[in-house]
């Protein structure tokens, strides 16, 4: 789990520029051809929101408003240009190595019933949970390769360059009411009114 929040971390670096649109008003983003439906990061939101009030969250630092939307945009935006990464260096992640963590997981943290609470605390939906996994793990392939071709970086700023490439060679657009895309950066920077969701 704090492999996932490490991820978070390292994505979230630096925020500047670039200002653009969203053709269609039910998509969220579209990267490329893909499409991410508005229904898709409202349904993480909300998710993530319903699951906060089924724990005691006492002592947990827990995003609202509008950093809550900015990081559910940003997670399935980056999950996207990973996995459009992936394919073009033919990288594959198997249903066994998702499964596998996933185990290694519930082991760390001390079983199954766990696991609610360490999501909420890591903030990520239930649903979310499985694509999480295979987004870490892509990481971590990709910084793998990356070493192997001599980069020594340890601040996940490869990665950073691979999802800065791959976002101007697909071109990202960002509905405004989440924000708009970092083409410097690779990142989203957060709509000045997306504050609409509360905790």
């Amino acid at each position: 789990m704090n492999n996932v929040k490490k991820l978070v971390a390292v994505l979230s670096a630096g925020l500047l520029l670039v200002l653009t649109g969203c053709s269609s008003t039910n998509s969220a983003a579209t990267i490329g051809k893909t499409e991410i439906p508005l229904s898709t990061v409202q349904g993480s939101i909300s998710e993530t929101i319903k699951e906060r009030a089924k724990i005691d969250t006492q002592g947990m630092t827990l995003s609202t408003g509008a950093e809550l939307n900015t990081n559910a945009i940003r997670f399935h935006v980056i999950s996207v240009i990973f996995d459009d990464i992936a394919e073009k260096i033919s990288m594959k992640v198997k249903d066994s190595e998702i499964a596998a963590r996933r185990a290694d997981i519930i082991l760390q943290i001390g079983g199954e019933d766990r696991l609610a609470v360490s999501l909420v605390q890591a903030q990520i939906a239930p649903k979310d949970f499985p694509r999480y996994l295979r987004t870490v793990l892509l990481a971590e392939k990709f910084g793998d390769a990356l070493k192997a071709q001599g980069d020594t970086s340890t601040d996940g700023s490869g990665i950073q360059k691979l999802i800065i490439a791959m976002a101007k060679e697909k071109k990202v657009k960002i509905n405004p009411r989440y924000g708009s895309w970092d083409y410097a950066n690779g990142n989203i920077i957060p709509a000045a009114d997306n504050a609409a969701v509360k905790k």
